[in-house]
């Protein structure tokens, strides 16, 4: 059984077919919620070796979880007894988020510059708040880029953002300032993807 963090052809089954969801439910326009995230995170991990199966599908924090941390080099995601919380807002805001880019940006209309530039910042948002929350003990960088390719596919974007390998190293210094609660520096980052992802068309 390949381990979870290892570039497997089981893996990147794993990781078409939750595109494959991704999809579909980004031309559907359905409500992004923490449940999606769940499932996304549960079917990623299907028939590879984790650290511990009992923490696939499960948010830190949680029954029996209560005291699970994570860190990333210096930089600790929420504490599990907040995390809840953090979640709850996370989920608040980015669903508020998109009701207002929804709004402004009707399904199958292609953005202008400006909208352009809204939805790579809320793809970076999501992508950082999800770094900073960190609430999976593991496989939540995926998560986070599955999030940011969502929001890309919702608004008609391609999914530029590379799920395996992880992007290049100004992409972890991103992360890592994400961790710290700057979400801009992911914008950068993403602009670049995206004019890199283009360019190769």
């Amino acid at each position: 059984m390949p381990d979870w963090d290892e570039d497997s052809p089981r893996l990147r089954k794993n990781l078409a077919r939750v595109l494959e969801e991704i999809v579909h439910a980004a031309g559907q326009r359905e409500t992004p919620t923490l449940e999606a995230a769940r499932r996304w995170q549960t079917l990623v991990m299907e028939g590879l070796e984790v650290p511990n199966p009992r923490y696939v599908g499960a948010f830190r924090g949680e029954p029996g979880f209560e005291n699970v941390q994570v860190s990333v080099g210096s930089n600790y995601g929420v504490d599990s007894a907040n995390l809840a919380q953090a979640l709850r807002g996370f989920q608040a805001t980015l669903q508020a988020l998109v009701a207002e880019l929804d709004a402004l940006l009707p399904l199958g209309q292609e953005p202008e510059a400006d909208q352009l530039a809204a939805i790579i910042d809320l793809c970076a948002w999501v992508h950082a708040e999800w770094v900073r929350i960190h609430p999976f003990a593991n496989g939540n960088g995926r998560t986070a880029r599955l999030w940011a390719n969502s929001l890309a596919m919702r608004y008609g974007l391609p999914p530029f953002i590379r799920l395996r390998p992880r992007p290049n190293a100004s992409y972890g210094d991103a992360g890592a300032k994400a961790m710290q609660g700057d979400w801009e520096p992911t914008a950068a980052v993403f602009r670049r993807l995206l004019d890199d992802f283009l360019n190769q068309v």
